[in-house]
């Protein structure tokens, strides 16, 4: 059995990302996978400064990659059909609106995790708490937390080294993730 097509994109995206020497962090799913929660994804989730964008895109529009629209962030890989979400260092997640947490630099907080450029945990948590909190829509941000807590067995003190803004959410779901176990019909 052959490499899935995210993960056939994932390897060409990088390969690519790491030859122009543009520095980048995944996100999303397939960090959560990185970091031992395997979750399902069709897309591929990049933290990329806009200068980092824009290179990729002077590059490969129109040999292999395509926009979503004229001028979008959202791009499409052609030969694996793969979505590309990419979040833009210094924008703010969830919905968008200015918030204490923002997209990091991925040059300043990308760490090596088998064999790709991803965002450190504690980042990756912030950011998802950040997202969940503002956005209704985004509610799978949450619940991507609480499982992390869970199959990496996360401590409390955690929260102590997350932003103010989001600290007692992560408690929260770190009590609710100790009160019941995953299979408990509850």
């Amino acid at each position: 059995m052959g490499e899935s097509p995210i993960h056939a994109a994932l390897r060409q995206l990088t390969s690519h990302l790491d030859a122009m020497q543009i520095p980048y962090a995944i996100a999303g799913a397939m960090a959560l996978n990185a970091f031992g929660y395997r979750r399902a994804t069709t897309d591929i989730d990049v933290l990329l400064t806009a200068e980092g964008l824009a290179r990729f895109k002077a590059a490969w529009l129109g040999r292999g990659y395509v926009e979503r629209f004229a001028g979008s962030r959202e791009l499409r890989d052609e030969e694996h059909g793969v979505p590309i979400d990419v979040l833009r260092a210094g924008d703010y997640p969830g919905d968008g609106e200015p918030k204490r947490v923002r997209f990091p630099d991925p040059a300043q907080v990308a760490i090596p995790v088998e064999g790709l450029s991803v965002l450190p945990l504690e980042r990756l948590v912030e950011l998802k708490l950040a997202s969940g909190l503002s956005a209704p829509h985004r509610l799978r941000d949450l619940a991507d937390v609480l499982e992390l807590i869970r199959v990496r067995g996360l401590d409390e003190s955690l929260a102590d080294r997350l932003d103010a803004s989001v600290r007692e959410k992560y408690r929260e779901l770190w009590r609710a993730a100790r009160s019941a176990e995953p299979d408990d019909p509850r």
